[in-house]
């Protein structure tokens, strides 16, 4: 029988069939006999997931409804379906595996691409064939033949199944219960929005929220330096005293002690050169090169996974999802042979430091799945590198000149410290004088950054001329986070926690997310409107700080919760923990959540009116948004409908309604909820009186009706 091949996508497929002579069908790809398949095989593959989970209301039909009375949504066993739209390919991957003895997973090699194999495998109703595992880092067509040759057994494969599983449901789990507990218990204090719980997401909103308050609540203070420009014989430099005061006149007292006027001369009476060197940086991680892209082309995490996974199927450069920063003997082997023509393709020749591996960069122990992101054998021709986008060439020359760094030299460099005596008070210069750029040659030097300044040439006992000044300063609050540091931040947050045993925890999983899933939690809360990220800077949104007030104080607001249960997940993957007993803990933990939550949100001062109303469509219908208590029957709300505003009680005879434009102007639902709860609007810019003038005016609510209120 012919082995059928499980791809993730299209894309990998065809990579795969590059490798082999095959024909094409509608749905595979059929692979003619040769040396590694004597009777030919069968490609097919997914569109990313085929199969998800089902639908709460698919176990019980109650649980379609939001109510706190129907939660916890805890079902028995976990079903899952053929997601919509994909029922075709589906079809032909089923006919394919369940008629075959021999199936191999080919989906990326991580634990996702292992749920994505056997939740499609479970869902055929295949059993008992035997499965095989393709284990590559590079789509290149030696690569995959080699591949293909040596493929694994499953066993490693099943334990990370399991364990992407269980994270699969856990964040179902948590999903489903918290979103609709905290919407539910948020819109009973008048906040009229749906607010998705992740068990990744809510702790990464969290930290951002604490970063906007810090910055919020930061109290800028003055303080005051003494500062001096001294001229030397052949040029000038500066010098600081250690002194640092709110106050001016302690400045002034210290001055006056030493008896030091605003020209009085000093002498230097130490210079010390020490030389110094930095090696080449660590080859890429996915976040190092993320964080990279972010600061200097103000690339998105996201665009940059996606495209470096562009860059991976043209197999310019080896797998991206990636956590390691060391490749092993092998990948070095191919690197130090062709470290001549990778020189040439970024037009930067220089001669080879040693060929010798460092164990800064070459380290089987510090690789498991994948090695570091570098690049493949496969040297591309200018005519490939022109067809390259610009975001393109810049990440893949990146990742070209920082594995090319590791055959450089050193930069090194000279810091020179100079103390300067005035009457008794020293004053402090340290400079630094380049003698090699080294490794630093390949790239281009960033505008933000900043060297030493250089000094001229000094020498002991020389006296120098002074211009002493006090300098006025003050405290400046933390900056906000780009979207670059997001993902440093994610992957580091176990600085932000205080207990030991928790930041050990992050610091062993490095912090929230993977690698693989960082960028798309971002993309997330971005889509959630959580965040807001403008000109790089990513910003809490009203909506956000509403998630946060609410979460403040439980577990979900917590990064070392996440750590913990993502320390239990990996157990799985290791084959040392249970799947049942990880999903067991996350039942009592949703118990936990609605037994204390309500309690906690009940004596939380939320201000709804900082949320407006969402107003949303569905298949071209509208569905009405409630926007305030209605102020006649004071049973119904007020819904906010096409056209105008009206009671939901109007079936019991309540008639009270709103236009939705009133005098050539639309009421937004913050007015309406004013009239509401106020009786009163404010000041409305932009009414046009039947004349065609423009005018401003407030809205009253009176027996029912709207009337106009002119400021006096």
């Amino acid at each position: 029988m012919r082995p059928v091949i499980l791809a993730e996508k299209p894309s990998q497929a065809k990579a795969y069939a590059d490798a082999f002579s095959v024909r094409k069908h509608e749905g595979f790809l059929e692979i003619n006999p040769c040396p590694i398949f004597p009777e030919g095989a069968y490609i097919t593959w997914g569109v990313g997931h085929l199969v998800e989970l089902k639908e709460p209301h698919a176990y019980n039909p109650a649980w379609k409804r939001w109510s706190l009375g129907s939660l916890p949504i805890l079902p028995d066993r976990y079903e899952f379906q053929v997601a919509k739209g994909k029922f075709k390919q589906f079809q032909i991957v089923k006919k394919l595996i369940r008629g075959t003895d021999t199936v191999i997973n080919a989906c990326d090699v991580d634990r996702e691409g292992s749920n994505i194999f056997y939740s499609i495998y479970y869902q055929t109703g295949a059993r008992n064939q035997t499965i095989k595992r393709l284990w590559i880092n590079s789509l290149e067509v030696d690569e995959v033949r080699k591949g293909f040759a040596n493929l694994r057994d499953n066993r490693k494969d099943l334990q990370m199944y399991e364990e992407a599983k269980s994270r699969q449901i856990s964040d179902w789990l948590v999903g489903m219960n918290a979103s609709r507990l905290y919407t539910l218990l948020l819109k009973a204090k008048g906040v009229q929005e749906v607010f998705p719980i992740g068990r990744v997401q809510s702790p990464t909103v969290y930290l951002i929220y604490q970063r906007q308050r810090e910055i919020e609540t930061f109290v800028s203070e003055p303080f005051f330096e003494v500062e001096a420009m001294f001229k030397a014989e052949q040029g000038t430099y500066k010098g600081k005293a250690k002194a640092k005061e709110q106050k001016r006149e302690i400045i002034q007292e210290l001055l006056a002690k030493h008896g030091i006027q605003q020209n009085s001369p000093g002498i230097i009476t130490s210079v010390t050169h020490t030389d110094k060197r930095t090696p080449p940086p660590q080859l890429h991680s996915l976040s190092t090169l993320q964080a990279t892209a972010n600061r200097r082309w103000k690339m998105s995490p996201a665009n940059v996974l996606k495209t470096m996974q562009g860059l991976y199927e043209k197999k310019l450069v080896t797998y991206p999802r990636t956590d390691a920063r060391h490749i092993t003997p092998n990948e070095f082997a191919y690197l130090k042979d062709q470290v001549g023509d990778y020189q040439q393709l970024i037009g930067h020749p220089f001669p080879v430091a040693s060929l010798a591996p460092k164990k800064r960069y070459v380290d089987s122990s510090k690789v498991q799945e994948h090695y570091a992101i570098i690049p493949t054998k496969k040297i591309p021709t200018h005519a490939v590198l022109g067809r390259l986008s610009p975001i393109e060439r810049n990440l893949y020359e990146e990742v070209v000149r920082t594995t090319l760094a590791m055959f450089h030299t050193d930069y090194l460099y000279t810091e020179t410290k100079v103390t300067t005596d005035v009457k008794g008070l020293p004053f402090f210069t340290t400079g630094k004088t380049e003698k090699d750029l080294g490794w630093k040659a390949l790239f281009q030097r960033s505008k933000d950054e900043k060297d030493e300044p250089a000094l001229p040439p000094i020498r002991m006992q020389e006296t120098v001329e002074s211009d002493i000044d006090i300098k006025e300063g003050k405290t400046m609050p933390p900056k906000p986070y780009t979207e670059g540091q997001l993902i440093a931040m994610m992957k580091t947050c176990g600085k932000l926690v205080e207990d030991k045993e928790e930041t050990d925890i992050l610091k062993e999983i490095e912090g929230l997310g993977t690698e693989a899933t960082r960028s798309g939690i971002i993309e997330t809360i971005k889509k959630h409107g959580y965040i807001t990220v403008s000109k790089n800077i990513v910003s809490i949104t009203e909506k956000g700080r509403v998630l946060c007030q609410a979460i403040e104080g439980n577990l979900l607001a917590s990064p070392s919760m996440t750590a913990k249960w993502e320390t239990y997940l990996r157990k799985i993957g290791n084959g040392e923990g249970s799947g049942q007993h990880f999903l067991d803990n996350i039942s009592k933990f949703i118990a936990k959540l609605l037994d204390d939550v309500p309690k906690q949100l009940e004596a939380k001062p939320i201000d709804a009116t900082k949320v407006p109303p969402r107003q949303s469509k569905s298949r071209g219908s509208y569905q009405a948004t409630e926007v305030a208590p209605c102020p006649a029957c004071k049973t119904g709300m007020i819904l906010a409908r096409k056209g105008f505003y009206g009671c939901s009680n109007y079936k019991n005879g309540c008639k009270q309604t709103f236009p939705g434009i009133f005098l050539k102007k639309k009421l937004t639902p913050s007015q309406v909820k004013l009239l509401c709860t106020k009786g009163k609007t404010n000041t409305i810019k932009g009414f046009t009186a039947n004349n065609g003038n423009k005018f401003d005016a407030s809205l009253a609510l009176e027996n029912g009706k709207l009337n106009l209120v002119f400021q006096k």
